[in-house]
């Protein structure tokens, strides 16, 4: 393993929800209307609102992908001739009781010489999307799926080792205020939002509505910083528009059109929409952070809003490109160019993320610092601020605290 002279700290580490994830809280008369597990002789498939739905596939998530099995294929360098779909390694769930068991997370953890990792949802990224013709079984679903998770495996537990971010969906803005009191109450450091126009009764809402900001506010002032990570966002409209599959579907054989249409698309314009509309403006303290969406989104939309701002002027009280500079955090994919990151916002908005132990992340997390340049490029005093202490100053932590 690729060793450091500190630990450092995962911003993407994921867990494999069990199958009661949203049900074990779930009030019986939302049986129907949230996240229901039906067997059908061997297979067990994934309801939400009654329609079976294939974001993950095999919901049991047995047998698992092993980590790290397809970097080939993600970093484009699969050898000539080699079938990419050879590519895929899997193992019994049984075998990795750290997927889905606290404990047992923390011994591989030590291994990888890892002392924080921010956990984040697998199965749990394309529910919301699922159930958004029916907000209130979204809101409620969203609650039980939040009680599951804090007693699994812990918002912030005294260890500090692992820091699980609860859901909030702010398709019913009230009820989302609600939500973030309740696990701003049980601790949590960080919170997601699905990177997705906010499902609304009469029409979708930008995220930058006003009617969001009791939930930004809140945020800011309790220095909690919110996290887009990859999800199913609904850009199966614009698939459709071409003639493609509207699902999001999370693997098997797919028309290439579907990423070339789709990739990085909603993380660029979630964050377009909190800029241009002005959410870091009225919301000055507020943090955010892009998880698994890559990084070269941010290209294309620091042109687009010098763009914006140059077309019309009055809109903007502030700078839109320093916005996104001062308030926003990127976890690069492993592949991206770390240089160019670094050149466009800095290198202390960079973060390190495995993605581990999903398929398409790193099999071992700390081989990462093996993808950022070296010096002079990145000394190791910027090396440290990606690994560890960009993560710190994410959260408001101590950076001269011991690694």
């Amino acid at each position: 393993m690729t060793t450091l002279d500190y630990r450092a700290i995962d911003v993407d580490n994921h867990y494999y929800e069990p199958l009661d994830s949203f049900t074990r809280h779930l009030p019986k008369e939302f049986k129907r209307r949230g996240v229901q597990m039906v067997q059908d002789g061997k297979r067990t498939w994934a309801l939400m609102g009654e329609q079976v739905n294939h974001f993950i596939p095999n919901p049991t998530f047995d047998p698992i992908i092993e980590p790290g099995c397809l970097d080939l294929l993600f970093r484009g360098v699969i050898p000539e001739g080699v079938d990419p779909a050879s590519l895929m390694k899997v193992d019994r769930l049984a075998n990795h009781p750290e997927y889905q068991n606290r404990a047992a997370r923390i011994e591989i953890m030590d291994a990888q010489n890892l002392e924080t990792v921010f956990m984040l949802p697998t199965f749990a990224c394309g529910v919301e999307e699922a159930l958004k013709h029916d907000i209130e079984a979204t809101m409620v679903s969203v609650h039980a799926f939040n009680l599951w998770l804090d007693e699994d495996w812990g918002f912030d537990r005294p260890d500090g080792r692992i820091l699980a971010a609860p859901i909030i969906s702010l398709a019913d803005p009230d009820k989302a205020v609600e939500e973030v009191e309740f696990v701003l109450g049980r601790g949590a450091r960080m919170v997601l939002v699905r990177p997705a126009p906010v499902p609304g009764v009469l029409k979708p809402r930008s995220l930058g509505d006003p009617l969001h900001d009791p939930v930004w506010a809140r945020l800011a002032e309790a220095g909690v910083p919110v996290g887009f990570h990859l999800s199913d966002s609904g850009y199966g409209a614009v698939v459709a528009l071409w003639g493609g599959n509207p699902k999001f579907e999370g693997f098997g054989k797919k028309d290439p059109l579907d990423q070339v249409l789709t990739d990085d698309r909603a993380i660029h314009d979630t964050f377009a929409s909190l800029i241009v509309h002005q959410v870091f403006t009225r919301h000055p303290k507020l943090k955010a952070v892009s998880i698994e969406n890559g990084s070269y989104f941010v290209y294309r939309l620091i042109k687009r809003l010098k763009k914006a701002a140059n077309s019309a002027p009055y809109h903007f009280k502030e700078d839109p490109v320093e916005q996104l500079r001062n308030h926003v955090w990127i976890a690069p994919y492993y592949e991206d160019d770390v240089s160019l990151l670094a050149d466009t916002i800095g290198v202390d908005k960079i973060l390190f993320g495995s993605d581990w132990p999903h398929g398409e992340g790193l099999e071992d997390p700390m081989t990462f610092v093996n993808d950022i340049p070296q010096f002079p490029e990145f000394s190791p005093e910027d090396v440290r601020k990606v690994m560890r202490d960009n993560a710190l100053e994410l959260l408001g932590a101590n950076i001269t605290a011991t690694a």
